[in-house]
């Protein structure tokens, strides 16, 4: 079979230094789909983690920055790490690293071409979308799991989500002490309540706007063997969005919303209204079933339909790096069927993905269109 070509935006080199496992591991890279297997145990997900490092946040595994460098036994804290990545798009390579030049340090930092720079920056050279077993569980676990899994769905099409959720959690954080320690200064309050708005209505309009696009994608999909899910965003002010209510008629809502429940906020501890209060709603269309009444298979597929159909829609997106797909530990859970047609899918859309699994029969069907890794606790080698 002929090797598939290599895709327009892809990473073409990975390094990791003192990263979990690994005290120095480096993957070159061609530009096509990479599979990684492997005993469990090994490091494989380490490495998937690693490039999630490479936008901002946590990481797929929401890791703590102090606890992902290598630690030796005896060692009470991780080392300073570092991750790099060259990025090939259609301007050419650009490298982008990150980690900690401190051990322990609770803060990461970022370099562009070596020169420091916001994390933020990160967001104009790579994308990405995940899946790991953690969201096994999404439709079972609460509320606030499935906002974030959805927020980073936002984040990847809309950079500006992430800074936007941030303003919103530091002034409600700034509110709930003034309204459990005091004191409770109407004036400060106010403007805290207004920049909640403000930061809210935000959050809400995007939420909106990526459901919407999600379920036109979902809906273009029907001749796949995933099944197709009716989603729908269970809060106030995102349905207020989605139904195109003004954004000053939102914002003044919930700032009038927020003012009435001070006393009723302050007595709970926490504030019982605003969009950090939002699900995210899947339904089996077919089924016509919440997708938590679903088998475990089905809920895994609804899950791979949804990060496939954001996948889709973000490749097709103009001036922005088509997103790099992570993948960990989901070939071993689908048919040969769906298998095969995840990897079709893949190709199709010329995306880069990086898979993970235990057995390298797995990836039979990737023969010639991708890379594949052997991953050791000795570490990694290259697959010919």
């Amino acid at each position: 079979m002929t090797a598939a070509a290599p895709t327009q935006f892809s990473l073409t080199r990975l390094g990791l230094t003192d990263f979990r496992s690994y005290d120095r591991a480096e993957l070159a890279l061609d530009g096509r789909p990479v599979w990684l297997a492997g005993p469990n145990g090994a490091g494989k997900t380490n490495l998937l983690e690693a490039v999630s490092f490479l936008i901002p946040g946590r990481g797929l595994r929401g890791s703590a920055i102090a606890e992902v460098g290598r630690r030796l036994p005896g060692e009470h804290q991780g080392r300073a790490w570092a991750v790099s990545v060259t990025v090939r798009g259609p301007q050419g390579e650009t490298r982008l690293g990150t980690g900690v030049e401190q051990a322990g340090a609770a803060r990461r930092v970022v370099r562009v071409e070596g020169e420091p720079a916001p994390p933020g920056r990160l967001a104009e050279h790579i994308r990405q979308v995940w899946l790991t077993p953690a969201q096994d569980r999404l439709f079972l676990e609460g509320a606030a799991d499935r906002r974030r899994f959805f927020d980073r769905l936002v984040f990847a099409a809309e950079p500006a989500h992430a800074a936007h959720v941030q303003a919103y959690e530091k002034a409600m954080r700034e509110r709930m002490r003034l309204l459990t320690d005091g004191p409770a200064d109407a004036a400060w309050l106010d403007a805290l309540e207004a920049r909640l708005a403000e930061a809210g209505t935000l959050m809400a309009e995007a939420r909106a706007r990526t459901l919407a696009a999600l379920a036109a994608e979902i809906a273009t999909r029907g001749e796949r063997p995933f099944p197709q899910a009716r989603l729908s965003l269970m809060g106030d002010w995102e349905r207020m969005a989605g139904e195109g209510v003004d954004f000053a008629e939102i914002e003044a809502r919930l700032a009038r919303a927020l003012r009435q429940a001070r006393d009723r906020d302050a007595a709970a501890g926490r504030a019982l209204t605003g969009p950090h209060r939002g699900d995210l709603s899947v339904l089996h269309l077919e089924k016509d079933r919440p997708a938590a009444e679903c088998s475990t298979g089905e809920q895994k597929a609804l899950i791979l339909n949804l990060v496939l159909a954001q996948a889709a829609r973000l490749a097709r997106a103009p001036d922005a790096p088509a997103p790099v797909l992570l993948l960990d530990e989901v070939a071993a859970h689908l048919d040969a069927r769906r298998r095969a047609a995840l990897f079709d899918e893949v190709e199709a859309l010329g995306l880069q993905a990086f898979l993970t699994g235990t057995d390298e029969m797995l990836f039979e069907a990737l023969a010639g269109r991708a890379q594949g890794f052997r991953v050791e606790p000795s570490g990694v080698a290259p697959i010919a």
